[in-house]
């Protein structure tokens, strides 16, 4: 009996560590015994405010528990612990939030907050210890991007271990109908080290005073910089009503550095810092509120109601870890006499349309039926613009097309069903002995390239669908695709222009004369790219390297007009260009925009006229400006060339707003690098393109949100639409066998814990089964020896009850609370309910490698 004992407790241990063993990643994250809050259910989200992206990532919800404010500029807070003990970095933030309902938002990190409540009134303080800003959110402003490499520290023996959000109501006339509120954040976190640390830098006026009637006020704020250098990457403005315009600075040596500058009544997003901004020891930063006290009849002091004012303008900024600061404030002026000296921009205010002030306010005054529905056009028409740059571009490192063999990729575009057609040079290649000093090519004994030079691929995967072009071209450069699907397509070296069918092995037009370089209306001299309407099928040419002009053809070929003259000493006027190298034909406004590359820009002009309209211009071209591409809806796609030598700016890809020319993201490759980026094609779905000419690949770049969704649709994860437009995702295991691929068990990398539906009950069970089989086969196996030795007499039943009934689950040791100090600044709201994950629950397979 004892022998039998003995066994059936090894067993049971046994079957412990197997259970143990089959945990999930999602272990790791703490069981929020005693801070778990449960979400309303008029609230919509995932009921689990954690979520794993891998073994390496997981997401974090924060989330309002379902309030609803009684008085108008309430401030509620509510705390939630970070799930894991170790160290992990923020990198990523996404609002969830509607002006109509939250004035603004806080997001704090400290280790001990104000109250243990569920959420709190934030008069008693948001922290009890030093607390850091990690996030600002006002007026359905999109989501932060952090650049890469760049992380909020948090955890570990030095980072916050709480987060604390703060969510001011301003105006409760929205809570009419008792509705409860559950707006917040969700935060990207990760544990794979961030080389840089991330921190925010806080400018605040304390003391300003706007009377009442004033016409201008200014409030200014210096401070000397006494750290480590840092890098600033995004800024953000905060007033109330009265704010016109906030502006930041840093100053060295006398000079004004531009670091941001905002109307504060538009969405109080993190804007990027459009040229990059180094802080060091000993430089100046330096913020002006320009106020006005008109329509007040008392006097406007700062405060935190709605009443009252607020001067602040927000840095983000990174620094080496060594030397990381996660917090930094200023809220004095060192300085009143410097501001004589400020650039007069800060004494500008931005004008803002009157009913998108009211809009920004949240006035809910009762309007006629008209007006209201004006209004919210126009709401909607705002909220399109700001989704519309509500993105980033990051490479598509799952697509194989960078591994094709590809000649110099000259040329780049998409046809009519979207596939990807690659110009290249096959075995041919322009180097320093192409041409002669009249730009005669040199190289006709090679004859023409042997290899297809045109190529259709697959988007997608890469896969070839078609190819063209052989013995047809000496050194290809431009290439597009009219909506007929025919292939327009420029040569250097033959100085001419081609349009070829797509099954076509003779071309259907020819414009130039072979071989001879020229600069009246029947030549060209090395033409660098074409453009066709698809309205008027007018043909557009850019020429070229030797010449400076864009020439007007029919839809037959015959010339119509030309304009641009070469650049003259000094500043290059409109309308000259110095080297046009690409074309983005922009239909729907009738424009032409052309790469004037060696004057670092681009030009846009009228289709039916040749007039000039705009220049776009950026500091973060450089000298060289290669491609641009245009996607229907007011998007702007280019890469610049390399520096030169002792310059700074780096050579990447740029999202711009054609209509404002701002840029709104940049983007990099993350497998190889960009030598000569030469040509870029976009999608209406900002799918992206690039060719270099010099490493002869072509790299895939598409939104980051495209990406999750794209990940989330391989996984096999149903995604469901609420009414508020929030995203609930939920992972099923569809009825077909798993693949034992593991490279494609990767791809399942939004896998909810066991305690919700997220993972499947059916895996769980059958983990649970397998153990408990095999001991029972095993306890079989025992009484039939213990039947046989002594003589078929039993030794006793066996209870399993009381063995599962023992491990309901595991216990992890508490959270050290964290706080944030309460403040008269803006305040965010989240909040995220916790569930505890049991041993048997599956693994979750590893983090894919695309993101």
């Amino acid at each position: 009996m004892a022998g039998f004992v003995n066994n059936l407790l090894i067993l049971l241990l046994l079957f412990q560590n197997i259970c143990l063993g089959f945990r999930s990643p999602l272990s790791v994250f703490k069981r929020y015994k005693d801070t778990t809050t449960s979400l309303s259910s008029e609230c919509l989200g995932s009921d689990q405010p954690v979520i794993s992206f891998g073994l390496s990532d997981f997401a974090l919800d924060i989330r309002m528990p379902g309030v609803t404010p009684k008085q108008s500029d309430t401030y509620l807070c509510m705390s939630i612990p970070l799930p894991v003990d170790d160290e992990a970095y923020v990198v990523d933030f996404k609002p969830h939030a509607s002006m109509d309902t939250v004035h603004h938002m806080l997001l704090f990190g400290c280790n001990e907050p104000s109250s243990a409540e569920n959420y709190w009134d934030c008069d008693e303080g948001t922290c009890k210890d030093k607390s850091n800003i990690l996030y600002a959110w006002a007026r359905n402003a999109p989501p932060t991007r952090l650049p890469k490499g760049v992380g909020f520290r948090v955890g570990g023996e030095t980072g916050s271990r709480y987060f604390v959000l703060q969510v001011h109501y301003g105006d409760v006339s929205a809570f009419r109908d008792k509705h409860k509120d559950c707006s917040g954040v969700t935060l990207h976190l990760t544990h794979q080290k961030q080389p840089l640390i991330a921190g925010m830098y806080l400018m605040m006026s304390v003391n300003t005073v706007i009377p009442p009637g004033e016409k201008v006020v200014d409030a200014d704020i210096a401070c000397h910089y006494k750290r480590s250098p840092m890098h600033l990457f995004a800024y953000r403005v905060h007033t109330h009503r009265l704010g016109k315009v906030v502006s930041g600075y840093r100053v060295r040596n006398g000079q004004w550095t531009l670091i941001g500058r905002q109307s504060p009544q538009l969405p109080q997003a993190f804007y990027p810092v459009e040229y990059p901004v180094d802080v060091s020891y000993n430089d100046i930063l330096a913020a002006r509120c320009v106020f006005t006290g008109e329509g007040r009849t008392t006097e406007t002091h700062i405060g935190g109601t709605a009443n009252d004012e607020m001067c602040n303008f927000y840095i983000m900024y990174y620094m080496e870890a060594k030397h990381a600061v996660s917090y930094m404030t200023c809220t004095q002026n060192a300085n009143p006499e410097m501001f004589r000296n400020i650039p007069n921009e800060a004494n500008i205010p931005i004008p803002v349309k009157s009913d998108v002030l009211k809009m920004m306010h949240g006035h809910h005054e009762e309007t006629k039926d008209s007006d209201t529905s004006y209004l919210l056009q126009q709401a909607k028409k705002e909220e399109a613009e700001i989704l519309d740059q509500d993105f980033h571009i990051e490479e598509a490192v799952e697509w194989p097309g960078l591994d094709l063999k590809l000649g110099q990729v000259s040329g780049l575009a998409l046809d009519p069903e979207n596939n990807l057609v690659v110009f290249h040079r096959g075995d041919h290649l322009w180097d320093e002995n192409s041409f002669d000093s009249k730009f005669v090519y040199q190289q006709r004994g090679l004859g023409p390239i042997e290899q297809n030079t045109i190529l259709v691929l697959n988007p997608s995967n890469a896969k070839l669908l078609h190819s063209t072009g052989k013995s047809l071209f000496y050194l290809p450069h431009g290439l597009s695709v009219d909506k007929n699907g025919n292939y327009w397509v420029t040569d250097v070296a033959l100085h001419q222009v081609f349009k070829l069918g797509a099954s076509d092995k003779e071309p259907l037009l020819i414009l130039g004369v072979a071989l001879q370089p020229g600069s009246d209306k029947n030549h060209f001299c090395q033409p660098t790219d074409v453009a066709v309407d698809p309205i008027t099928g007018s043909i557009y040419v850019s020429d070229g390297y030797c010449n400076s002009r864009i020439i007007q053809f029919s839809p037959n070929g015959l010339y119509v007009m030309q304009w641009g003259e070469e650049t003259s000493l000094g500043r290059a006027r409109p309308g000259q260009f110095h080297i046009p190298h690409s074309l983005a034909l922009i239909s729907d406004l009738s424009q032409l925009c052309v790469a004037d590359r060696e004057n670092g820009r681009i030009q846009c002009f009228r289709l039916e006229t040749g007039e000039f309209t705009k220049e776009i211009k950026h500091k973060a071209f450089g000298r060289e400006l290669f491609a641009v591409s245009y996607v229907p809806g007011g998007l702007l796609f280019a890469v610049n060339g390399m520096p030169y030598p002792g310059e700074a700016e780096s050579v990447q890809g740029f999202v711009m707003n054609f209509s404002t020319g701002e840029i709104i993201d940049t983007f990099i490759p993350l497998r190889k690098s960009f030598e000569m980026p030469h040509d870029i094609v976009a999608s209406e779905d900002r799918t992206v393109f690039v060719g270099d000419v010099h490493a002869k690949a072509v790299w895939k770049f598409a939104s980051a949100e495209k990406m999750e969704h794209r990940s989330v649709k391989k996984a096999g994860i149903e995604v469901q639409e609420t009414k508020e437009s929030e995203t609930i995702v939920e992972a099923r295991l569809k009825n077909k066998p798993e693949s034992t691929d593991p490279l494609k068990n990767t791809d399942k990398h939004l896998v909810q814990e066991a305690s919700s539906t997220g993972v499947s009950f059916v895996l769980i069970t059958t983990l649970l089964i397998i153990p408990v089989v095999v001991l029972l086969a095993i306890l079989v196996f025992i009484r039939w020896r213990k039947t046989t030795v002594y003589g078929g007499k039993g030794s006793g039943g066996i209870n399993l009850g009381n063995f599962f009934a023992s491990h309901k689950g595991y216990s992890r040791k508490g959270f050290d609370r964290l706080s944030t100090e309460g403040s008269d600044q803006e305040k965010d709201e989240d909040d995220g309910t916790d569930s505890e994950e049991e041993c048997s629950a599956s693994p979750l397979p590893p983090a894919p490698s695309s993101s």
